[in-house]
């Protein structure tokens, strides 16, 4: 036979039902700041930005690399820094960003980014190590990062990253180089292209021992900016007025950024190093 409850247990039920309620909403934002994401999946496939996104994480660096030796210590911690703003940049995007997108604009616009980003970054790690010691292999596995819909980016020991291997300069790029357009007009109608200044004709004579790292970096600078002309495509429709602006100008100008200074470095090796190579750096959206 039933009886009533006691008062404290009436109590109790509801603050049970209404833990219940929380939980469940929590599951539920959870859910949402992954949409698109199958579930029981743990990686941030298909995430998109929403109210309360989260944060991203990234595998620690530092605690992967061997003993570092004296000459290339301070490059190195250099570059592991680099790697930890870099991170806290893309957790500003991803903030900056919240309410925009499609069901792949994590992916596409900071996750994507980032990870080219960190790759050239190890990389020059592992290359100034190796220059006195054997050069440490497979950091490129510790490049991808993930959307975690509800803990904290990591950041111990170096992570973040450090622009990486850009687009744009080389051959003048789709637009021609010429920068024109107003990208922050209102959202990505993915109309027109971006256009960055040419790299290649504002060169000194490159030596002959430089020349391949250039040219390298300049294919590099050509590659980047089409894969930033695809992700404006890709995201076509998505956005709120500073999209293109936060999601694809801001990271492809780090990147160029990192290749005209690899370049720069590349030539100061045997001759006099050029200046003001950062100039060409930032693009624009043609319309």
């Amino acid at each position: 036979m039933s009886r009533a409850l006691p008062k404290y247990d009436k109590r109790r039920v509801a603050v049970i039902g209404g833990a219940a309620a929380v939980v469940l909403s929590g599951a539920v934002i959870a859910g949402s700041a992954l949409a698109g994401t199958p579930a029981g999946s743990g990686g941030a496939t298909g995430a998109r930005t929403l109210a309360g996104p989260g944060t991203i994480s990234c595998p620690d660096v530092a605690s992967r690399l061997p003993a570092v030796p004296a000459s290339a210590r301070a490059e190195v911690d250099r570059n592991l820094t680099l790697l930890q703003t870099q991170i806290q940049e893309a957790n500003k995007r991803l903030k900056d960003t919240a309410g925009q997108g499609g069901p792949n604009f994590v992916d596409n616009a900071i996750l994507g980014p980032l990870k080219d980003k960190r790759v050239a970054t190890v990389n020059r790690i592992a290359t100034a190590i190796g220059r006195t010691t054997a050069k440490p292999t497979g950091l490129d596995a510790l490049a991808p990062c993930a959307l975690n819909a509800g803990g904290d980016a990591t950041t111990g020991g170096g992570q973040a990253s450090a622009p990486a291997t850009p687009s744009g300069g080389a051959n003048q790029q789709p637009g021609g180089g010429t920068a024109g357009g107003n990208a922050g007009a209102g959202g990505n109608t993915g109309a027109g292209t971006i256009s960055c200044p040419d790299v290649a004709s504002r060169l000194p004579a490159v030596p002959a021992s430089a020349r391949a790292e250039v040219d390298r970096n300049l294919t590099l600078l050509q590659t980047q900016i089409q894969e930033a002309n695809k992700r404006l495509k890709d995201t076509a429709g998505q956005g709120g007025p500073n999209f293109v602006d936060n999601a694809i100008l801001g990271p492809l100008k780090d990147k160029r950024v990192a290749t005209v200074n690899r370049i720069a470095t590349a030539i100061g090796r045997t001759a006099a190093k050029p200046t003001g190579l950062d100039a060409l750096a930032p693009c624009t959206l043609t319309r």
